[in-house]
């Protein structure tokens, strides 16, 4: 099997899981996924976000009390929970901070225009920050993006996934003391593997047609 070929693969046969084992899952594969996570893409190179690890048991049973009731057997039968969180602002410490990481990365080697890349992000960034709603609503989709490629990646690697939006978004950031420091969370992944019974496993994928969806010029 191509990569091309196993990359569809893996859209076609990936689903939410619903139900989850207990199953625990290596922390290679979770180091990993944190890697992936941290590589993820951002308009501008922005990466306005932070990922929380939830793993011990105990954390997960906290965790469970900020989740909606539907949601609670996906957290504490889960091997892990990622919660995406996000500043209310983009401050002038993370933007130095992105400018001074790319210039070690050797991002800008050979190149005369660092001014000029570091205000073209902060313009960007100012466009979408007019309002501490326009600032969430900015950063959540892109953290949405970083959302999706957690999700495909751990399908690839044989590890399940359901995205956690029945939350209850003030205990959550109660729970991981955001607001004191400026934060809010976003959203949450479960990870794990499928409960055997899984009632998703069974039903097949549903999506709108090519026709539907594609528009080609």
């Amino acid at each position: 099997m191509t990569e091309q070929q196993n990359m569809l693969r893996i859209a076609r046969e990936r689903y939410t899981t619903k139900h989850y084992s207990g199953r625990k899952i290596p922390r290679e594969a979770i180091y990993d996924l944190m890697e992936i996570l941290r590589l993820a893409p951002s308009s501008v190179n922005s990466q306005p976000w932070k990922f929380f690890l939830i793993s011990s048991d105990e954390a997960k049973s906290r965790f469970a009390e900020t989740v909606l009731d539907f949601n609670k057997e996906r957290v504490l039968l889960a091997s892990d929970v990622i919660v995406f969180v996000v500043p209310e602002k983009i401050s002038e410490e993370h933007l130095q901070k992105l400018l001074q990481k790319e210039i070690a990365d050797g991002r800008y080697q050979g190149m005369e225009t660092q001014s000029g890349l570091d205000a073209g992000r902060r313009h960007f960034v100012g466009l979408h920050s007019k309002t501490v709603a326009d600032s969430l609503a900015w950063e959540t989709a892109q953290t949405y993006i970083a959302l999706g490629i957690a999700m495909f990646a751990s399908a690839g690697m044989g590890i399940d996934s359901t995205a956690l939006e029945g939350l209850d978004y003030e205990k959550v950031d109660t729970f991981l003391n955001l607001k004191e420091k400026g934060l809010r969370s976003v959203v949450a992944l479960s990870l794990g593997y499928r409960d055997e019974n899984d009632s998703n496993a069974a039903r097949p994928k549903s999506r709108l047609s090519m026709e539907d969806v594609w528009t080609v010029l």
